[in-house]
């Protein structure tokens, strides 16, 4: 099942500190940050990817829709927030969707439409591990060995179901 990445641009550049300073330098120079980041990633992990940005409160006369470098770019029209548009998406992709903000309101919603939610900082981490990763050259090391323990183990600790899918669709980034 492939995941559909749908990313908060402003609350992911703001929440930056690297973006941040670009953005303000410039509001462009931010976006195009932002975009370049998610292209590398996105040819690291062929996820499918949505920015989505608050668009003019006035009618334009140019699309709301935009694709560059393979990602997908949306405005929100006159009259909505790109929080709206977000939810709207989440409620279409349900299971598919992972959605990516830090605005409590949006995670909330997402959530309750079946999406999984990541915090913008902790996929800003897991982009940046992306790329040290590939230019490394290397893979995530997981440690198979044994660890002893005196924890128990067993179902009184696993997490509920929609708990332990959204986990797996997390660790897929």
């Amino acid at each position: 099942m492939s995941i559909h990445i749908i990313i908060d641009g402003y609350n992911l550049i703001r929440q930056s500190p690297e973006l941040a300073g670009m953005d303000r330098q410039d509001l462009q120079l931010g976006r195009d940050a932002l975009v370049d980041m998610a292209a590398a990633y996105k040819k690291l992990k062929p996820h499918k990817i949505t920015l989505v940005f608050d668009g003019s409160p006035e009618p334009t006369l140019y699309g709301s829709r935009d694709r560059v470098k393979g990602i997908a770019i949306r405005y929100s029209q006159g009259g909505e927030s790109a929080d709206d548009v977000i939810r709207r998406m989440a409620c279409r992709e349900k299971a598919k969707a992972l959605v990516v903000s830090s605005d409590r309101e949006v995670m909330t919603a997402a959530e309750s439409a079946g999406a999984t939610v990541l915090d913008s900082a902790s996929f800003e981490e897991k982009m940046a591990m992306a790329r040290y990763l590939a230019v490394k050259g290397g893979e995530e090391t997981v440690s198979s060995g044994w660890v002893p323990t005196t924890r128990k183990k067993g179902p009184s600790r696993r997490l509920p179901k929609r708990k332990r899918k959204a986990r797996a669709r997390v660790d897929k980034l």
